[in-house]
């Protein structure tokens, strides 16, 4: 059996047409192809899947049922598999105790240098850790700030509180909430709690001096219960509630907190999170707290400057991490940087980092578009990074879009030739020149130049963004031109995101935001629900058959009785894979039987959820239908199918589906965040072709972006740096893309200007 090849044979997972291709091991394989193409079909869908079942397939049941879950992929054999580590663009999240130095564990190396060589000594090396009781401030908690209710946005104080005094949503008149202060006998109802006297400011606010119970009717009942003050009700329920992640409830209940609560730096730590003992030991005259508060760039050099034999090993494993973190460009950031802060781009080049220390071999390594975030001028360090990563012995594999990190494969494989049930295909497999000269998609765009944008529109009016300084902004005041394309752009780090999320946004509100974010949790979500087509559709249908419009929703009467219209029943099997199957009631189809007899121009419901955006732009003839799919068409996004769940759209797909929603406004601003994310070149000129549509319609747009074309392609130009971190924050260039190709000091100029050359001298 030949083993210099992973041999993938049938692979027909989502739109895979059956296909058979050799990747070869031990070398750097970019995957490349438009979006929808089947590049993460084929990488993430069915090798790097199946290379994860059959690894948790050597560990005990016991031992999976802690471990992710990976469904058998739809594929005759996989060959000559290496066990897969997967860096995808996932965020890291966490909550507030999680910082870039606990994510790399370059935090529990500082706290042991600290045990060992910090004066006066403390202790072990836990007593440095915010996370533990030790360690941490007893006023914040480690947190290094303090969250308060704050009362003049919770109470309206001429109001009693049968008059609906607290404004908390929770706390509404006629609740078990409310019932517990109105009913308490503590208080006077029918009293405005402005008139309250100290004494009754007081039982309301932290309860009576001794515990006090109280009965309380409720829906014919009595309820006895403990009186709490409203200030220790409110911290107790709202802000000292630990967070689950990504949870619809959590996401409101963080919004009621920005809305009723104010958070300050700790006055005990001063923000540092640690007890004042742990804050006065030192190494080389730092605290813990001022070492990880410095950006890594400099830390590395204080903390080579540690000489003490007793911590030689470990000042030498710290100094190595720190700097494989500066030497994949992210020297910008601090160790006490929040995780939840940081972009994708950046999550992704950490979790990258953790591997360059492993001793390991022939794995396999899969990334998915590592060039996410950065700047063209950042892109060679992901590439020397992938490179050191083959060079050990590693087979690397790359779904990626970007030309400069394509061009240091030793192996291209091209999907197409388009999307969709249009793709699936593998078009093109051999060396990176080969691919230049291929006719495909991908190798038409990557023999081409940059096209500048010959005249700008005229701005007008101004946005103005006053004094913005935010993390590494110098109060910065600029012009945002409305009626115009404007680009904002700079290297990683250089506060492009802090300029227009914490500087025009809070100034501008009125903005309308389309980010990366995923449009919809439930499974149940799909693209016709969100754009709103599946009501005009399910109203057509009750037209058309005489009956009513909740027939025609697999949320509602119409769904499937066995599986409640999700056309698939799921059993969980404790430590085995999960079982997903097709309801054998519906077949799939998600609706009852009775539903699908019902016909619209001889197609049932489930027949219309089944075809492509572009299909049913044909099929329906109204007017509202056909201007929803007009939308989804203009973004290019005419491959994807009615009833597609969006929980299995690509952050890029997700934005553009946002965008298909707010097509239709005028005079607005809209600012997007990195829209050619996951995006081909292709696709990249369909966005950039919606963007001139909002701006030709009367319309502001502010993009957040790296990308050559659109910077391009854009009316005016803000270049933030110089570089990341302390050294960027300043604007070093506003202008149109014409006159940024004669800026000095501006890293996107220089790299503008050779991209754009090769389309200038070819005429």
């Amino acid at each position: 059996m030949e083993s210099t090849h992973i041999v993938i044979t049938g692979a027909r997972e989502n739109n895979l047409a059956d296909i058979t291709v050799r990747v070869p091991k031990h070398k750097i394989t970019a995957f490349t192809g438009v979006s929808g193409s089947g590049k993460s079909s084929l990488v993430f869908g069915t090798i790097a899947a199946e290379s994860g079942r059959q690894l948790n397939e050597t560990f005990s049941a016991f031992a999976r049922t802690f471990l992710p879950s990976y469904s058998r992929p739809d594929v005759d054999s996989i060959e000559n598999l290496p066990a897969a580590i997967i860096v995808d663009q996932k965020r890291l999240g966490g909550n507030a105790r999680s910082t870039v130095g606990t994510v790399t564990d370059i935090a529990p190396l500082l706290r042991l240098v600290f045990s060992r060589a910090g004066t006066p000594y403390v202790g072990y090396s836990n007593a440095f850790s915010f996370n533990d009781p030790a360690g941490m401030c007893p006023e914040c908690h480690g947190l290094g700030n303090i969250t308060k209710p704050d009362l003049d946005a919770l109470l309206d104080t001429s109001r009693s509180l049968a008059d609906g005094a607290i404004r908390h949503p929770q706390f509404k008149v006629g609740g078990w909430m409310w019932k517990l202060y109105a009913h308490s006998g503590l208080l006077d109802p029918d009293k405005p709690l402005a008139d309250y006297d100290a004494a009754e400011w007081e039982t309301f606010l932290h309860g009576p001096s001794e515990e006090t119970k109280i009965a309380l009717d409720w829906n014919g009942s009595t309820v006895r219960s403990t009186f709490e003050g409203f200030v220790d009700k409110v911290t107790r329920l709202y802000i000292n509630k630990d967070d689950g992640e990504g949870d619809g409830a959590s996401a409101r209940r963080q919004e009621l907190l920005r809305r009723f609560t104010t958070t300050a730096e700790c006055p005990g730590c001063g923000g540092a999170r640690l007890r004042p003992e742990v804050l006065a030991c030192r190494v080389n005259g730092h605290s813990i707290a001022e070492l990880s508060a410095m950006e890594i760039t400099a830390l590395v050099d204080v903390v080579a400057g540690i000489t003490e034999p007793v911590v030689a090993p470990v000042v030498a494993n710290l100094v190595e991490r720190l700097r494989n973190l500066v030497d994949i460009g992210l020297g910008y950031l601090s160790l006490d940087r929040r995780t939840a802060t940081l972009s994708g781009g950046e999550s992704q080049r950490i979790k990258t980092v953790k591997h360059l220390s492993s001793a390991l071999i022939d794995m396999l390594y899969v990334f998915d578009e590592p060039s996410v975030g950065l700047h063209p001028r950042d892109v060679h360090r992901l590439t020397e990074l992938l490179v050191r990563l083959r060079d050990r012995g590693n087979t690397v594999l790359v779904v990626e879009h970007d030309p400069d990190v394509v061009a240091v494969a030793d192996h291209v494989i091209d999907m197409g030739p388009d999307a969709g049930t249009g793709g699936g295909h593998v078009v093109y497999s051999g060396d990176v020149a080969g691919l230049a000269r291929a006719e495909t998609l991908t190798g038409r765009y990557f023999s081409r130049g940059i096209r500048l944008k010959e005249t700008v529109r005229t701005a007008t009016g101004a946005l103005p963004v006053v004094d913005a300084d935010a993390h590494n902004l110098t109060g910065i005041i600029v012009d945002v031109p409305a009626g115009v394309l404007t680009v904002v752009t700079g290297v990683a780090g250089s506060g492009k995101s802090t300029l227009v999320h914490e500087g025009f946004l809070p100034q501008h509100p009125e903005a309308v935001v389309i980010d990366q974010s995923a449009p919809g949790t439930s499974r149940r979500s799909n693209l016709a629900t969100y754009t709103g087509l599946l009501d005009v559709v399910r109203g057509l249908f009750a037209r058309e058959c005489g009956v009513k419009a909740s027939l025609f929703s697999f949320n509602s009467d119409g769904a499937c009785p066995d599986c409640q219209g999700a056309g698939v029943i799921y059993t969980d099997l404790a430590f085995l894979e999960g079982l997903k199957s097709v309801c054998e009631t519906c077949e799939g189809r998600r609706f009852s039987d009775p539903v699908l007899t019902h016909r619209l121009r001889d197609r049932s419901i489930s027949d219309v959820l089944a075809m492509t955006a572009a299909e049913a732009a044909e099929f329906f003839t109204e007017r509202k239908p056909k201007a929803i799919l007009s939308s989804v068409l203009d973004v290019g996004l005419g491959y994807l199918t009615l009833g597609q769940p969006l929980g299995t759209l690509s952050g890029g797909e997700c934005q553009r589906v946002k965008l298909a929603t707010e097509l239709h406004k005028q005079g607005a601003i809209y600012v997007l965040d990195e829209p050619t994310t996951g995006l081909h070149p292709r696709d990249v000129e369909v966005v950039l072709s919606v963007l001139d549509r909002l701006v030709d319609g009367g319309n502001t747009v502010l993009v957040v972006e790296h990308n050559l074309d659109v910077i391009g392609r854009a009316d005016w130009v803000i270049d933030l740096g110089p570089e990341g971190g302390h050294e960027g924050g300043r604007v070093v260039f506003q202008g149109t893309p014409r006159e940024l190709l004669d800026a000095r000091g501006s890293h996107t100029a220089e790299y503008l200007r050779r991209a754009v050359r090769p389309a200038v001298s070819n005429g």
